[in-house]
Formats: C-alpha cells, structure tokens, sequence
C-alpha cells in the first residue's frame, strides 16, 4: 500500500536514529518527486497524526542553552563543537520540515509548496549527513556531545498555527543561519578544513531557498486571507519567538530570500540610528 505523503513524513518524524531518519527521508523524497514526475504511481498528500516531538537518539544528551558547555570556535575541539551544533541543527530541520507536511496536511495548498519542502527536507538529510562525515573525520561523531534542547520549542508553540510556523522557522530560525554561516566558514576556512567548508558552503547555498520557501508561502497565506504581511509577520514573531532578533543581519542574502529589512530590524534588540525610521 502506498503511503500518503502525512503519512512518510510521520515515519521520519517517529524514526529515531539520525542516519536512519536522513537515509528514510531521502528515500521519500525521491518516491515523491518520482511520482509528480510521472514515473511512479501518484501520491496523496493525505492527511495524519504527526507526534508533538520528533523520536530522537539515545545520544546527544539534550541540555537547557544556558548549560552547553561553550567552547572557544579557534581550537580544535572547538571546530568540533560548532560542527556538532550545525549536525544538530541539521537533524532538527529535517524534522522541522516534514512535520510542516505532516502536521498542516488538512489546509489545502497548492502542489508547489509539497515540492518545496520536501525538496527542503531532502536537503537538509544531506546537510546532517555532509556534516557527520566532517565529525568522522575529526574522529568524533553526532551524538558526541551535549546539545541544545530547546530548538523544538518553536515547532511545539506553532503546533495550530500555519503561518506562525512559517514565520517562526523559515523565516526567523533559518534566516539567522543565512547570518552566522559566512562566520563559520571562516573559521574553518583559516584551519584549512576543506571537507567543513565545502559542507558549510553546500549549506549556505542552499539554505536560501529554504528561507524563501517560508516567505513564499507566508506570503500566499496572507495573501488569500487578505491580510498585511509585514504587520502579521511582526504580530507572530513577537507571539511566537522568544527575545529579540539579533543583528548583524545578512541583508543581502535575506532579500534573496524575499525578506526586506523592514520585516526584521523593527524586531532586533539593537536597532542603529540609520533604521530608526522604518521601525
């Protein structure tokens, strides 16, 4: 029997082991776009009961931020620990994104915005996997150290929300990765990692589109609910996001994906005299 498209994002979502999750997400992803490209028997979007949290390994040990231990990004067990938030980060998205297909299957939608986040999806299961092999080669692995428990808690305070769930994750969560990256980059760049830059640099390329996918259809959402987009924008992040943005923004990049400045820097927790006056 084949299943819905709610139904493989369920799997993903319920399948614990980071490798297993990636390998089965990849997996539908293909027999997803195998299907809209007519080599395959179609797939219903279908609807489902996606869990409230994701299964998750045994390891890593899931911590409050306040108590990841910080480490300096200069040495090298420091590198390892940025790229071991980064495959953390990357396992989240992979989720992130199928329980958007799964958890808002019932709204109807045009078939554009399926294929854009499973194409997001597919590619986040890359990341992580692009990733773990940069911790192998540094002889360590995911799971290695403590991380972040935090990063669904955005996924959890948009559980009825469609549009706060754009908001929050594309358009705020990702956007800050468009941000820091060229940061790390550099790091790894100046320790001669060329696996980690070539990883990293894969992700910063891709990880555009993904933000622009949430404005996309933020933007459709609002559009037939006939509603202000910047001002529902400003609404739900103040609701959903828990503090301010923070600066320096990536504005080249965030306008690539479709977000103007103006969306972002009235909610930024420092905002220069020069934009003063469109916040």
């Amino acid at each position: 029997m084949t299943l819905s498209l709610a139904e493989m994002a369920t799997e993903v979502l319920t399948t614990a082991d980071g490798k297993a999750k990636t390998a089965l997400s990849r997996r539908h992803a293909a027999a997803w776009f195998a299907s809209r490209n007519g080599d395959a028997p179609a797939i219903e979007v279908g609807v489902a009961k996606p869990p409230l949290r994701p299964a998750r390994p045994d390891r890593p040990e899931l911590l409050d931020p306040r108590d990841v231990p910080k480490r300096k990004p200069g040495s090298p067990a420091g590198r390892i620990a940025l790229l071991h938030a980064v495959a953390h980060i990357e396992l989240n998205a992979v989720d992130l994104h199928w329980d958007l297909l799964a958890r808002f299957g019932h709204v109807p939608m045009p078939m554009g915005f399926y294929d854009d986040w499973v194409k997001a999806a597919d590619e986040e299961s890359k990341h992580f996997n692009l990733v773990c092999g940069c911790l192998e080669e540094l002889d360590s692995h995911y799971g290695a150290l403590p991380a972040h428990a935090g990063m669904w808690r955005a996924a959890e305070d948009t559980a009825d929300d469609f549009m706060g769930r754009l908001a929050v994750v594309p358009m705020v969560l990702e956007a800050r990765g468009l941000d820091v990256t060229p940061g790390m980059i550099k790091v790894f760049r100046n320790a001669k990692a060329d696996s980690a830059v070539a990883a990293l640099e894969t992700i910063y390329s891709e990880e555009v589109a993904h933000v622009a996918y949430g404005s996309k259809w933020f933007h459709f959402l609002c559009g037939r609910e006939d509603c202000d987009p910047k001002e529902v924008f400003h609404a739900l992040v103040r609701k959903y996001f828990h503090g301010a943005l923070k600066p320096p923004f990536n504005e080249e990049k965030r306008a690539e994906a479709g977000i103007p400045p103006d969306f972002y820097w009235p909610l930024a927790d420092e905002v220069p005299a020069r934009n003063r006056g469109s916040a």
